[in-house]
């Protein structure tokens, strides 16, 4: 990759829309589009950021073929640090990719994905951790996660990460300093060093058990629906779809196999699967379908535990409860529209701990009362300042900050001389700057930046 090469790439979405993005950056950028456009002002100028309206120019055609405006930011304030050009026109697929392939008959070659992010964390506008915000916000999947993808962006995360690098520099520093001057009474106690880093293990933590919050804001809820046989399991699954999906009969075992679907509930994507009724089957299909139900179940963050209230609780439903009574979970009383044969207070007598609210999926009777308690339950309530790891290189580099810390603790505690310490707590600090992008591995930046989008 040859980072004094110009380059482009579309910066919109693909698809046809009423407007579309081409974008270049590079020494050539503004040279490559003063070849290809037309208008009033020389290009040279143009004042900085603003949009000037012309003509796109076919050099081989020697003829106009769009209405575009282009905007200029030069180097270094711009994204990229970088000379960087815009040109904003019709959002037909068609034009964006015959202005790419004009900038690159003029001396521009096509981006790689996240090439111009690339170039800026190179550039020094930003580093590893807000490059990585940038991809998060762009496919962030709540406002939540958006919020918080911004705040890092804007170097939230990268300030008490840098922090953490400080506060583990002065404890090197320390050390350091009574290995180089032995004779000068520097000497610092063991119990300091020990609650210095005890500190710095604290904080670590936090921010790896934070993804847990992270990966549920950026990818998302499992929540399965469980219960026994035509409890309407399936007519609730398609309630809170609001669409037709799953096929619903007045006889018991017709989902066999499972279904998942996407929702949006409140702020939170919730990804809702429907599956065979938990009973003793006969017919072995039923028993693998029983199967894939339980480990769906386990597997997922949540369970709505449904019980049909015109029938007489039997011992499924009081197994479904019990099983899994260690797991958030709502107890659904389904069909409260039909006549009650369920004892449901002897069931919440005997479950006082766990939510339940009483429905009627067919009539769409307190569906939103259940949405409610679902982002009660199971959606994390966050404090404004809290930090929030979503990017699970991250997670794994404190995870590794974490151990060399324990170790400089196990060292203090079993009395190995300084040099120990000292050459473990450097380690850790070369760790923290992978983290950040001090210390750059091609092999990584490469992982980390094909995930972006190419025009970004």
């Amino acid at each position: 990759m040859n980072l004094d090469e110009t380059i482009v790439a579309i910066s919109t979405p693909p698809g046809s829309g009423g407007l579309g993005i081409v974008r270049l950056t590079g020494e050539k950028a503004l040279p490559i589009v003063q070849s290809i456009f037309r208008s009033k002002k020389k290009l040279s100028s143009f004042p900085k950021g603003r949009p000037v309206l012309g003509h796109l120019f076919h050099p081989e055609k020697q003829e106009l073929f769009e209405e575009a405006y282009v905007t200029f930011f030069p180097g270094p304030h711009s994204y990229t640090r970088e000379d960087v050009v815009e040109i904003s026109g019709h959002g037909s697929p068609v034009i964006l990719d015959e202005i790419v392939r004009l900038c690159i008959r003029e001396g521009a070659r096509c981006a790689h994905p996240g090439e111009f992010t690339l170039r800026a964390f190179i550039n020094g506008r930003i580093d590893i951790i807000q490059a990585e915000a940038i991809n998060d916000l762009i496919h962030a999947s709540s406002m939540t996660q958006a919020r918080i993808s911004f705040r890092q962006l804007q170097g939230s995360l990268s300030q008490k990460i840098n922090k953490v690098k400080d506060d583990i520099i002065h404890i090197l520093t320390q050390v350091e300093a009574c290995l180089e001057f032995p004779d000068e009474s520097l000497h610092i106690s063991k119990k300091t060093i020990n609650n210095s880093l005890k500190k710095t293990e604290q904080v670590l933590k936090s921010f790896i058990e934070s993804y847990e919050i992270g990966k549920i804001l950026s990818q998302g809820l499992t929540l399965a629906i469980t219960g026994r046989t035509n409890t309407g399991k399936s007519t609730l699954f398609n309630t809170l779809i609001n669409k037709k999906r799953a096929i619903v009969t007045p006889y018991p075992g017709t989902t066999r196999d499972y279904i998942q679907e996407k929702v949006k509930i409140g702020d939170t994507l919730f990804f809702l699967t429907d599956m065979a009724g938990i009973n003793s089957p006969d017919h072995p299909a039923d028993k693998s379908a029983v199967r894939i139900a339980q480990k769906v179940a386990r597997d997922a963050d949540g369970i709505l535990i449904l019980l049909d209230v015109s029938q007489e609780e039997t011992p499924e439903d009081l197994k479904s409860i019990e099983k899994y009574k260690n797991k958030k979970a709502i107890l659904v009383f389904n069909k409260i529209d039909l006549p009650q044969r369920m004892n449901i207070n002897k069931i919440l007598k005997k479950n006082p701990a766990i939510s339940y609210v009483k429905i009627s999926a067919l009539r769409k009777t307190n569906i939103d009362t259940l949405r409610k308690k679902m982002e009660e339950l199971f959606v994390p309530h966050l404090k404004e300042q809290d930090e929030i790891i979503l990017c699970l290189r991250q997670k794994h580099i404190l995870e590794d900050i974490l151990t060399t810390i324990k170790k400089c603790r196990q060292l203090l505690s079993e009395g190995y001389p300084e040099e120990f310490l000292a050459e473990e707590i450097r380690r850790s600090v070369s760790i923290i700057g992978q983290l950040t992008g001090e210390i750059r591995a091609e092999d990584i930046l490469k992982d980390i930046f094909k995930r972006f989008c190419v025009g970004k």
